[in-house]
């Protein structure tokens, strides 16, 4: 069996991580959870939360595209590493000392499959509860399906521009 090539030194002895920006999304009750969790937590490294989206966020890092960063977690370092979706969750363990070697497995090839996992899991919760689609008690879908609570289930077909329009499907 023979091991991975290394890879070359980031001289991470000059250019330390001192601390470490979150980017979370204040509409998610998960987010949220997660935000006061992690803030409870020992940090190793120094962890700063922000609401993606805001005036704080733009202002703070302008060459961000502040749309993703509304749909997956970022995390930002103080020398201007940008992290996002899995590699973001595994810095935020590697700041927290509780859960540093954890980021160590999971920064494996192995663990890096299982990280993403998790990540697409709670990304797929995320957007099952997301105001996107759930406002105000009426579900609204691009397939054509809306639900309100006091009409009910109703389907009005997406415009059909191409000439072949798919059927209407059943729910």
């Amino acid at each position: 069996m023979t091991g991975a090539p290394a890879t070359r030194d980031r001289d991470a002895a000059r250019v330390p991580v001192l601390g470490l920006t979150v980017l979370y999304d204040a509409r998610c009750s998960l987010c949220a959870f997660l935000k006061k969790w992690l803030a409870g937590q020992a940090q190793l490294v120094p962890l700063r939360f922000v609401p993606a989206g805001s005036e704080e966020a733009a202002r703070s890092y302008p060459r961000l595209d502040h749309r993703a960063t509304l749909d997956e977690i970022t995390v930002v370092g103080d020398a201007g590493q940008v992290y996002q979706g899995t590699a973001a969750w595994i810095v935020t363990l590697w700041a927290l000392r509780e859960y540093r070697a954890l980021a160590h497995r999971l920064s494996t090839p192995t663990g890096a499959r299982l990280a993403r996992g998790a990540t697409l899991a709670a990304a797929k919760w995320r957007e099952a509860r997301s105001s996107r689609r759930w406002s105000g008690g009426a579900y609204q879908w691009g397939d054509g399906w809306s639900y309100d609570p006091t009409a009910g289930w109703t389907f009005e077909p997406p415009a059909c521009d191409s000439g072949a329009c798919a059927t209407v499907p059943g729910r």
